[in-house]
C-alpha cells in the first residue's frame, strides 16, 4: 500500500512540472496600429525571456490583438 502511494505521488508531481514546463498564458492589447499592438506584446514576452505567437487581430477604429506567450520554444513562435 505505501508504494503504491509513493507511486501515485511522483506520479502527479511529474504531471504538475510537465504541465507547468508547457504553460502558456494568453494576453490581449489594444493600439492605434497593428505596429504597436504586436511591439506591447513582444514587449511583454520579452521581459520574461519567452516567445509569443499572434492568435488574433482585429481593427475597427482600434487594433485589438491576442496572443499566447509560452516560455517553453515551440515552433512558430517570436522572440
Amino acid at each position: 500500500m505505501k508504494t503504491l502511494k509513493t507511486l501515485a505521488l511522483a506520479s502527479a508531481t511529474a504531471l504538475s512540472l510537465l504541465s507547468f514546463g508547457s504553460f502558456a498564458q494568453s494576453v490581449s492589447v489594444t493600439d492605434s496600429t497593428l505596429d504597436g499592438a504586436e511591439s506591447q506584446i513582444a514587449a511583454m514576452a520579452h521581459q520574461t525571456g519567452s516567445q509569443y505567437r499572434i492568435t488574433g487581430a482585429s481593427s475597427n477604429n482600434f487594433v485589438r490583438m491576442t496572443a499566447e506567450i509560452n516560455s517553453a520554444p515551440s515552433h512558430g513562435l517570436k522572440n
